[in-house]
């Protein structure tokens, strides 16, 4: 059992709390990962705030990059000293969607309060997300983690954990886009400029990001939109309309905004497809009206995580990044110490930055 430092919820809605936390050590099949650098996503702070429950006092964080500084029994493809990201994608390998090669929604439950993470007191603390990694160490499934090249920068690679494999993931697996197809996507965060990314890199026509600012609007057009319609406008479907000249095959819709559900089917052409990736509040309820979209053959997808098998993916995304056809490095906002969490949760909450990261301080 180590002390280490992590940034704790007591409760939902109030600041972060940077305090002692003890941290188990890595089980059989798991791997502890000293980390360099947690990324904050939208994610957590729904967390953070209660929008989806959740046991309290948790530690959250889940887009990591660091070193593996000890194995427990049965670790292989892994070894001490190796530079790896860390996702929160615990899957156990063997249930109905793990075999079916959707990794992203496993089956087999995992009690996070039952994890390796506990008080100082020795009283229970979530391992939120089965990742916790709001905390200079994290002990996770090995097949959580992925192995990257030694040389690469920690602050870009712990981006690949989620917003990244999510946004591109979103075009090229749960869209399955083809070449030359028409993409509207609603929302320019950090996702959303990923899955701006991912249809440049998949082939498309025209990609149509859609915000609520001309500044946000810019920074799509720097990842690969190809036009920019502001949501603020009394239809701004039709002003997508006249940037494709026609609807759109996919749609993909990165915030968790319920105006933005409602009004993604008005965007797709026949046979279209909108990408569900944003993640509103539980209990927050859209409407449509079905038979438009049952006469055109439409369809509504729910995609996690961009559907990923992360020992495929994010070797491939990490070749992309070194050819310089995935921005990594332009996502970063700024970088703030672990003690500075809550100012980067604020910055993050203002819409304005892409990501920020958190990089720790090892001396």
């Amino acid at each position: 059992m180590q002390t280490i430092k992590a940034a704790v919820c007591h409760a939902h809605g109030s600041p972060l709390v940077i305090e002692d936390i003890n941290i188990a050590a890595p089980g059989h099949g798991e791997i502890e990962v000293t980390l360099d650098a947690v990324a904050i996503c939208h994610s957590d702070i729904s967390y953070a705030d209660g929008a989806w429950g959740g046991t309290l006092p948790a530690v959250y964080g889940h887009e990591a990059a660091g070193t593996v500084t000890a194995l427990g029994a049965g670790v292989t493809g892994l070894a001490a000293g190796d530079a790896v990201v860390v996702t929160l994608i615990r899957a156990c390998g063997t249930c109905r969607t793990c075999a079916g090669g959707r990794p992203t929604n496993c089956e087999t439950p995992f009690d996070t309060a039952a994890g390796p993470l506990s008080t100082t007191a020795g009283g229970r603390l979530d391992q939120a997300m089965a990742c916790g990694a709001f905390a200079e160490k994290v002990v996770v499934q090995a097949n959580q983690a992925v192995a990257i090249p030694s040389e690469m920068s920690r602050t870009a690679a712990c981006l690949l954990s989620c917003g990244v494999i999510t946004g591109v993931g979103a075009v090229v697996n749960a869209a399955n886009l083809r070449a030359g197809e028409d993409v509207v996507v609603i929302g320019a965060g950090g996702v959303g400029l990923n899955a701006i990314q991912g249809a440049r890199i998949a082939g498309a026509r025209r990609i149509v990001a859609v915000d609520m600012t001309e500044e946000k609007l810019d920074i799509a057009r720097q990842f690969g939109a190809t036009d920019g319609v502001l949501a603020t406008a009394a239809r701004p479907w039709r002003d997508a309309f006249r940037a494709m000249g026609k609807g759109a095959d996919a749609v993909i819709v990165t915030v968790g905004a319920i105006p933005a559900y409602e009004q993604a089917p008005r965007y797709l052409g026949r046979a279209g497809r909108a990408i569900m990736v944003g993640m509103p509040h539980s209990g927050a309820m859209a409407s449509y009206e079905p038979v438009m979209m049952a006469a055109t053959g439409q369809a509504m997808i729910g995609s996690k995580m961009g559907d990923v098998v992360i020992q495929r993916d994010i070797p491939w995304m990490i070749d992309l990044y070194r050819q310089g056809r995935l921005k990594l490095d332009e996502l970063i906002s700024g970088t703030w110490k672990l003690d500075q969490i809550n100012e980067a949760i604020a910055d993050t909450r203002t819409g304005a930055a892409k990501r920020n990261v958190i990089v720790f301080d090892r001396g």
